[in-house]
Parts: structure tokens; sequence; C-alpha cells
């Protein structure tokens, strides 16, 4: 899908989904209705109602599946992020035992890290054009003062040894979240739900063909479930972009400890 669909208000998105899926609908029903004179009628009234429940559970399955693979990314990505929130804060803290030299630099680092997190990366991730190529520079900063500084004490080796620990722990929080940036429903997910509810809309309206007023009000209580359906995974679909995508907000948190 692309970046514009994704980004629009969950308004415009809710108008496109909810459009789109009632223009192929009342295609459909032109259609069968059209077709259902002589003895094509008996043939469409010959095909077993059963068949709907069988198809609609089909098509529930194929949302859930679709729909796991967006809740898990959207609670990945909040769980790596909090993670990396928190590693940095303890780098914040932990740099109180260093010498205030040492300590301002490393506070400074990791405020430029933020800053150029939320306002760098953040846009990139949106875009699905976020990178693992390079190690961050600032952080690579952070690491090499924090082993640079020479321990004075027990407590500041500790320090040390949990400082650098917790740099690592950002920055892998920092990769899981750009991999996570990079995943999306794919085009064939979208196929198979489009084609499975297309299935279920059509066999609704043969099976009613005989009626008109149940065929309509049948096909857009479907209807309606399909876009309901397709609108809640699309508005959820790529994380970090849209109406509800994740913000930086764990990491801004931390950017006025930095500054104490």
């Amino acid at each position: 899908m692309s970046d514009w669909l994704h980004s629009l208000p969950i308004a415009w998105m809710a108008v496109l989904v909810f459009g789109i899926t009632y223009l192929f609908t009342a295609a459909i029903y032109a259609v069968v209705a059209t077709l259902s004179v002589g003895e094509r009628t008996r043939s469409f009234k010959a095909i077993s109602p059963g068949l709907l429940p069988v198809l609609g559970l089909i098509f529930g399955l194929f949302v859930v599946f679709t729909a796991a693979q967006v809740w898990t990314d959207n609670e990945k990505a909040r769980l790596e992020i909090d993670r990396e929130a928190s590693a940095l804060r303890n780098v914040v803290i932990l740099a109180t035992t260093f010498p205030k030299e040492s300590e301002f630099r490393i506070r400074e680092l990791v405020r430029r890290y933020i800053a150029d997190v939320a306002a760098q990366e953040w846009p990139l991730m949106a875009r699905g054009a976020a990178t693992l190529r390079a190690i961050p520079g600032v952080v690579a900063e952070a690491l090499q003062a924090t082993l640079a500084v020479i321990p004075n004490s027990e407590g500041q080796k500790t320090a040390q040894r949990d400082m650098a620990t917790a740099l690592e722990i950002a920055l892998d929080a920092r990769r899981q979240r750009i991999l996570i940036s990079q995943s999306e429903v794919n085009l064939l997910k979208w196929s198979c739900l489009f084609v499975q509810a297309l299935c279920t809309l059509i066999a609704i309206a043969m099976v009613h063909s005989d009626n008109r007023l149940a065929s309509i009000m049948a096909m857009g209580i479907f209807a309606t479930g399909v876009a309901a359906s397709m609108l809640l995974i699309l508005a959820h679909d790529r994380p970090f972009i849209g109406e509800l995508s994740i913000k930086p907000d764990p990491l801004l948190q931390v950017m006025p400890e930095t500054e104490r």
C-alpha cells in the first residue's frame, strides 16, 4: 500500500474504504440481478444457503490471520521503543557517577541522539526508508566516552559496565524498531482478503437472487463488516505512519533528564 493511503486521516480513510467496498457491492448486485432471469435464476437458487456461513468463516479467518501480524508489529514496536528509552534513561542516571566533564558529554550525546531520532529517523521509518547500514555516530561516541573514563572506584567500574550494556540495549532496540518499520501487510494477503470478500458477496447475491430487498440488505450488512475489517487493519498496518502511528514520546520524555 502506498504512503499516501496510510497517511490519510482516519475519517478520509474510512470514506475511501467504505466507498470502494459499497461500490463493488453495488456492482456485484447489479450484475447478478441482471443475470438472474429464466433458467439462470433456478441455477442461482440451487446454490445451498449453507455455503454462506462457510465463506464467512473463511473470510473471518483471513481477517484474524492478517490482523494478528498487525497487532504483533504494533505491540512489539511499542515495547522496543520503551526498552530503548529505558536504556537511555539508565545511561543518563549512571553518568552521574562519572566526573562532571564526562557526565556532561554523555548527557549531551544522549540528548543529540534522541533529537536526531525524533527529527530525522522517525520520518524515515514512516516511509519505510530507515536502514541499519550504520550505527548512529552519537551512540558510538557515547560508548567511546563511557569506555574512555578511568574508574576511580568500584562504583564507577560497575556504572561503566552497566552504561556500556545499556547503550548496547538501546542499539538493539533501535535495530528492532527499524525492522518493524519495514513490515506491512503484503499485497498477497490484501488480495486474498479481497477475493474472499468478493466470493462471499457473489454467493449472497445468488442465494437471494429471487428477493431483491433481502439481497440488498444481506449484501449491505456483509459489505459493512468487510469495510470495517479492512479499515481496522489498514489504519494499523504501518506502525509509524498515519493518524494512529506510534510517536517517539517515550524517548522525548528522557530529554529533560539529559539537561539537568
